[in-house]
């Protein structure tokens, strides 16, 4: 027998001129980034959300708080990496999740397939565990007028019950 459950997570960033846009741990070209304590990758602060909600564990800002310097500028990577540790230490394992981006820009097609990879990297399972997707609200909103970018994520996790 198995324990099935569903975390959910979200997160929005503002863009902001002459910083880095990384998303999902990879890095694009533009002229904005994500501005944020850590690199500011709603992509992956939507996973650790989700990974964590339904262990108990808290959120993003529990474990990894804003006002921490040392976390300054951090790669969310690493976050993931970290949150996902406390999550195999509760017991648990993530089945699958899948992320969506939302935005005008960037277009993520031919990127897709590293984030996929990076965030599968980032928490130790197969690539085919993680899926990244993206869409536009067709001008609507702060993501719609270019002012920032959000991220949802769903993630299925299961704790064996030996």
């Amino acid at each position: 027998m198995s324990d099935l459950r569903v975390g959910l997570g979200f997160d929005a960033h503002a863009l902001e001129p002459g910083v880095p846009l990384v998303l999902a741990g990879v890095s694009f070209r533009g002229s904005r980034g994500l501005a944020g304590h850590s690199d500011g990758d709603v992509v992956a602060h939507a996973l650790i959300d989700a990974v964590l909600g339904p262990t108990g564990l808290g959120d993003i800002g529990t474990l990894f708080p804003a006002e921490d310097p040392e976390l300054k500028g951090v790669s969310s990577l690493k976050l993931l990496r970290e949150a996902y540790a406390q999550v195999v230490k509760c017991g648990f394992r993530l089945v699958n999740a899948d992320v969506v981006l939302i935005g005008e820009e960037p277009r993520i097609g031919p990127a897709r397939r590293q984030m996929e990879l990076s965030l599968a990297g980032a928490v130790g399972v197969e690539p085919n565990r993680i899926a990244v997707r993206a869409t536009t609200t067709d001008r609507l909103g702060f993501t719609g007028r270019g002012e920032g970018l959000a991220a949802q994520a769903v993630a299925l996790l299961e704790r064996s019950r030996d």
